[in-house]
Formats: C-alpha cells, structure tokens, sequence
C-alpha cells in the first residue's frame, strides 16, 4: 500500500470509528432519536469544523492555525452542550465538567497558537503541510482528538440522570493535578527555550526530569478526571465511554504526539551521548519519582 493510500485508508477508519461509537451511544438513549441525539449533531460538526480549517491551511501551506482550530472545535461543542443542558437540575453538578474542559481548552490552543506565531512554525508539520494526504489526516487525527475527548460530555449532554458529590469531587482533584502538571511542564520549556543560552539544546529539568514528555501525561490525567466526574450518567452501552483515556493516551504516545517528537529529538540530538543518558533513565511518558530523590544525591 503506498503512502497516500495509507493515509486515505486511515483518515476514512477514524471517522468511521468514531461514527460507529456515535451510532451505538447515539441509538441508546430511549426518549432521543438518533438524528436528534447531540452527540450525533456534535459529531459532524467537529469534522466539519476541521474540514473548514484544513482547505485554507493546505492551500496557503500554513500550521499557524492548527491548533487555534481545534480548541475552538472544543468551545463550540462545549458551548452548544451548555445551552442544551441549561435547564437540567442539578445545573451546577452538570456544567461543571464543561467548565473545566472550557478552561483547558481556552488556555491550551491559546497556547500552542502564541508558540506557533512566535516560533513562525510548528515542528511537527514541517514534512506535513506540504503534502496534501499528510496534512489531510492531521486534520481528521485533530477531529477524532476532539470527539475522544469530549465522549464522556456527549454522553452527559444526552442523558437526564444526575451526578453525585463524591465523583464529582475526585474528578475534580485528578483534573485539577493533570491541569497544573501541563501548565508547569509547559512553562518549564517555554522558560527554557526562551533562554539564548540554551539554543539547540533539550530539557531535562523541572518536571522534564521526570518524564521526557510530561504535559502530555499532564494532559492525559486530566481527561481522566472528567471521565470519572461523567461515570454516574452512564448506563448500559455509555460505559464504553470509559475508553475514552485509552484512546487519548493511544492518541499522544502512538499517532500525533510523543512518537513525532521522539522522532526528531533522536534527529537532533540522537548522537549525544546526554541525550542518550537522559533518555535511558527518564521515562517517555509516565513519570518516575524516583528521579527526584536521585536527582540530589
């Protein structure tokens, strides 16, 4: 199979994975048709989205606004669920998980949209946006992100059941200890890279110690939070939802994150020995304590 075809099989096996899960959550809800369902709804819309961000993108062969995109696919599936579940009792318990995915969504594409411009590119898409295929399934891989992420909201956004304190508050303390461990990890390598005297160079200290990609691990843990926060609304079929982490943390360390970056970091550095040090005793993703101890010996 050659690339292109490669790449066409898979952007057409993501949306149809996640057409299948829509289909099964989607026909599960007794007083919703499937075509009325909001998950169904919030489903073409975040591939619709992507597809209006990609043409123009491919077109001036530009990543500027890859990430912006995405976080705004976020906000307009958060801010349209909002209004759905307005009149839902208890209000307060409902909204809470949105809240919370709106505030990483805002600070994060805001984020990576400010390092992009001032970077002038994104290091992932340099053999990326040129080729139309390559760029096309970075678009849908963008698509299916969103709609992993947000499952468990969809799922929440079409049931009338309630939450309770108790999941509620520890889905708050995990997302709330993903959320800081992102912003930290992501401030340590800003305030790095934004040091002269570090050009060329790579991170290994602060939280990077720890993990060679910690705001990712950041960002998986917080996803899980909002799971946990959504599990009392499930029922039946809904709890193939709880999948959802697993397809994040596939997502990250195998399609569109960490496997880029390790990628170009053995490029870069791949023949230091430090490098090398550094990566034999610091994990790719899950954190290793035992760093911080060994660290001060």
């Amino acid at each position: 199979m050659n690339d292109n075809l490669y790449r066409i099989v898979s952007s057409i096996l993501f949306i149809a994975i996640s057409y299948g899960i829509v289909f099964l959550i989607g026909n599960s809800f007794e007083q919703v048709n499937f075509s009325e369902s909001f998950i169904y709804k919030s489903w073409g819309i975040i591939f619709l989205i992507q597809l209006v961000g990609f043409i123009p993108s491919f077109l001036f062969k530009t990543d500027h606004y890859f990430d912006i995109t995405g976080g705004i696919t976020f906000l307009v599936i958060l801010f349209l669920a909002t209004q759905k579940i307005i009149n839902d009792e208890p209000l307060t318990l409902k909204l809470t998980p949105f809240f919370l995915s709106s505030i990483w969504a805002i600070r994060l594409s805001s984020f990576l949209f400010l390092r992009v411009k001032k970077a002038g590119k994104d290091i992932r898409f340099d053999n990326l946006k040129t080729n139309f295929f390559k760029f096309m399934l970075s678009w849908v891989v963008q698509g299916f992100w969103v709609f992993m992420c947000l499952l468990p909201l969809l799922v929440i956004s079409d049931t009338k059941k309630s939450n309770n304190y108790i999941f509620l508050l520890i889905g708050i303390m995990i997302w709330s200890f993903g959320f800081i461990f992102e912003i930290i990890s992501d401030n340590q390598k800003s305030r790095f890279n934004s040091n002269k005297n570090n050009k060329g160079n790579f991170i290994k200290t602060g939280l990077w110690s720890l993990s060679r990609h910690p705001n990712y691990f950041g960002e998986f843990i917080l996803w899980i939070g909002i799971t946990i926060i959504a599990l009392p609304y499930f029922s039946g079929i809904h709890y193939i939802t709880c999948l959802s982490p697993a397809f994040i943390y596939l997502m990250l360390n195998k399609i569109s994150g960490v496997n880029l970056l390790e990628e170009i970091g053995d490029q870069r550095w791949g023949d230091e020995k430090s490098y090398l040090d550094y990566k034999k005793q610091t994990p790719v993703f899950f954190p290793k304590l035992s760093n911080l101890w060994t660290k001060k010996k």
